[in-house]
């Protein structure tokens, strides 16, 4: 059944309206072949979208031709303003942007252990109203926040996880009703799973799995293009993984017995100073990241050390490539990205050895801001998904 008119100009103004996302401002033109429209049918297209308020004149072409084919129409990023937060156990990152992504103002709050629950919601919260006043965002549309701990499947809520700040979930509840924008919340794994799917080491793949090496570890699934969450949303908790090597058996509640005790930031800690490696990091990064990073630079005499830790990493890494065969194994998170291709290329060869599937291993990108930036786009995706709606 051919589609109503109503239904073909909203299907054509999405279209318009994401090129022009991805590809930035366009001609009248070039939006006629990219779309395939006919030019009276892109002329009504951009005509409805300014008059709706999302595209506007940016500019003319660089010949300085005059007519309707010269203009530049780009997408109102001021329309709508957006926020991510990355919430950390003894920390909280925000930035604020346009609904194109910039980066409009961005700030950090550390976060004391004894800090009571109630304080600890109300200095994140004023953060975040304190930086959007900054960019000059008097309403935000989309907030995406990222944070450690499961999120269930069924209600999208972060669920109650012992060990981590009780602070985590009231924030999440305490902007929901303080703000008039749409909250997101997901698990920070998950998000920097998903920006480095769009922006870095995983660009271009359908399946994969990120793991998380940062101050604790995790991971995130990803197979034919979707997230796969699991039943409870604890798709990835692989810091619970029985492995060789630790002490006992992690429990219900204490990964410690766990791969966490062989790759968390302390114990990375650790193996380096068996090996003679120290280093100081910067503020709320993870020791283990500024300590990977000077084996890199020590090179012959940090090889032993990156041969231990990569000994440690190959044998979560072979697990998951025996159990999901993803094709590719993504070493995130600051300790990851610190790390580079000298230590994927190290795990890579002993997942070869230990497993049959091809089984790429690529460094992160991204670093410790792939939460932030992953938490930001599900901002931008819902905003936008929201405002380029048929009759929105």
């Amino acid at each position: 059944m051919a589609a109503s008119p109503s239904t073909a100009r909203a299907i054509n103004d999405r279209l318009a309206l994401r090129l022009l996302q991805q590809e930035g401002p366009l001609t009248a033109g070039q939006l006629k072949t990219l779309t395939g429209l006919s030019r009276p049918s892109v002329a009504d297209l951009v005509e409805r979208l300014q008059d709706s308020g999302l595209v506007q004149i940016v500019g003319e072409t660089s010949d300085r031709r005059r007519g309707p084919n010269a203009r530049l129409y780009g997408i109102v990023a001021g329309r709508a303003h957006l926020a991510a937060l990355d919430v950390r156990t003894h920390s909280v990152s925000v930035v604020v942007a346009d609904l194109l992504g910039t980066t409009l103002a961005e700030a950090a709050l550390p976060i004391g252990s004894d800090t009571a629950a109630g304080a600890a919601v109300e200095q994140a919260a004023a953060l975040l109203e304190r930086t959007a006043r900054e960019a000059g965002a008097v309403r935000l549309h989309s907030v995406g926040i990222g944070a450690p701990g499961l999120v269930d499947p069924a209600t999208g809520e972060l669920r109650d996880t012992s060990g981590l700040p009780a602070w985590h979930r009231r924030l999440v509840a305490a902007l929901q009703d303080r703000l008039p924008a749409n909250v997101l919340v997901e698990n920070e794994t998950n998000l920097a799973a998903l920006a480095e799917q769009r922006l870095g080491a995983a660009r271009g793949q359908d399946t994969f799995v990120l793991l998380w090496l940062g101050h604790g570890v995790g991971a995130a699934v990803v197979l034919d293009g979707k997230l796969r969450r699991g039943a409870s949303g604890g798709a990835g908790e692989i810091g619970f993984l029985p492995v060789p090597g630790t002490s006992g058996l992690p429990s219900a509640v204490d990964c410690g017995g766990g791969f966490h005790a062989l790759a968390g930031s302390a114990a990375i800690g650790e193996l380096a100073l068996e090996h003679g490696i120290s280093a100081v990091p910067a503020p709320q990064e993870p020791p283990a990241a500024a300590q990977v990073r000077a084996a890199i630079s020590a090179g012959r005499e940090g090889g032993a050390f990156l041969d231990a830790l990569a000994d440690r990493l190959a044998i979560a890494a072979a697990a998951v490539s025996a159990v999901l065969d993803p094709g590719r194994i993504v070493l995130a998170g600051e300790v990851g990205h610190a790390g580079g291709e000298a230590l994927a290329a190290r795990v890579e060869d002993r997942v070869a050895a230990m497993s049959p599937l091809r089984t790429e291993v690529r460094a992160g990108t991204l670093g410790g801001v792939a939460v932030l930036r992953g938490a930001l786009l599900t901002a931008r995706d819902a905003a936008q998904d929201e405002l380029f709606a048929p009759g929105a």
